[in-house]
């Protein structure tokens, strides 16, 4: 700073004191008095006043530090919000705002004002009835939770359900201010409507053909349930990962739906039994119902033509008796002699021969007209 090494200044020490290196702490050996405490102090405040430029005083020195921390503590309100995140900004604790956009944002520093950030499009998964593991090999395996797996269901049977529920964050705010403890709340409540599913629907069904509905209707419950909550959570999806008979009665069970499916083989049968026998019938009523109808139909009409014919030969009998009865007796002749084997005896040239009458001709050509 211009002057030479001996007018120096050692903080510790007098100008130009060579003490051999020893500091202000190290005893000259000598029997001396250690040095003032307070002298030393303002010696090394003159030093430091000497070396700075300008000779600044104490006061600006001072504003300047000042201005610094005060500058450091605005900037600390500066934050980033990335895609697919929300800033949740608290005043004195309470909420003020959030902030959707991504980008810079800014808020009063500490302790005025907090940001909390959230990532709202994660989606987040949750297990019920099971936990997943992973082992040494890094291979991951499934460990059963009874207590949670283990639902009775209306026909008074247990079903053992894993299932896995997807959900993300709609609404930060509510998320963090709403409720208390939110994965705690969200598998309660999961747990809740799976059971109240389970409860009013059939073990089999469960298990087999209506899985479907049974995630469906558990998803709408526990969605409901959150929004009335107002936990600012939406489900995105329910998954069943397993569905079965609790495994002590899984014997019993099996026995009882081979019994069942027995029973619907031979209910199947019957009905196809029936399917086949009842057309049938039906046909041949309509068959037996068409006959009687035209033998009616036929009786009615040939007596209606008999009658006909009766009065019209009783006009004709009426208007000449002895005709008609002549008549009548040659037609009623016709029709009994006219298809019979006749033998005709006698004659003028016979001279009290009696004639041999084949009676076994006669009966073999009756059996044959009769076929």
């Amino acid at each position: 700073m211009g002057r030479d090494d001996k007018s120096k200044k050692n903080p510790w020490g007098a100008p130009g004191n060579d003490d051999g290196g020893r500091g202000p702490w190290n005893g000259s050996g000598g029997g001396q008095e250690p040095p003032d405490l307070d002298e030393m102090l303002r010696k090394a405040q003159e030093n430091f006043r000497d070396i700075m430029p300008g000779n600044f005083g104490s006061g600006k020195v001072l504003a300047l530090v000042f201005l610094a921390v005060l500058l450091l503590w605005a900037a600390s309100g500066i934050y980033i919000v990335n895609p697919g995140e929300h800033a949740v900004i608290q005043r004195f604790g309470a909420w003020s705002r959030t902030q959707a956009e991504p980008g810079i944002g800014y808020r009063l520093p500490s302790p005025i004002e907090t940001a909390t950030i959230i990532n709202v499009e994660e989606i987040r998964k949750m297990s019920i009835g099971f936990v997943e593991r992973t082992s040494r090999t890094g291979s991951s395996q499934r460990q059963d939770i009874p207590e949670e797996s283990l639902m009775l269901t209306s026909d008074r049977n247990i079903v053992d359900l894993d299932l896995e529920i997807h959900w993300n964050i709609k609404a930060a705010e509510e998320y963090l201010f709403e409720i208390r403890g939110q994965e705690n709340t969200i598998k309660k409540v999961a747990e809740s409507a799976i059971r109240e599913v389970a409860g009013q629907m059939e073990l089999f069904p469960i298990i087999t053909n209506r899985r479907k509905e049974v995630v469906d209707r558990a998803k709408a419950i526990i969605q409901q349930n959150l929004d009335e909550y107002k936990s600012g959570v939406n489900i995105t999806q329910v998954a069943m990962k397993n569905a079965q008979v609790h495994p002590e009665v899984q014997n019993a069970f099996q026995d009882v739906q081979s019994a069942k499916q027995d029973a619907e083989d031979v209910q199947n049968r019957a009905n196809q039994y029936r399917n086949d026998i009842i057309p049938k019938a039906r046909g041949q009523a309509i068959k037996m119902m068409q006959q009687a109808q035209a033998y009616k139909q036929s009786q009615v009409a040939k007596a209606n033509g008999d009658a006909d014919r009766f009065n019209s030969v009783y006009e004709a009998y009426l208007s000449g008796k002895d005709v008609t009865r002549e008549r009548i007796f040659i037609e009623t002749m016709e029709d009994v002699l006219g298809n019979a084997q006749k033998i005709i005896l006698g004659g003028e040239n016979q001279q009290g021969v009696v004639p041999y009458l084949p009676l076994n001709e006669l009966q073999a050509g009756q059996k044959k007209a009769g076929q």
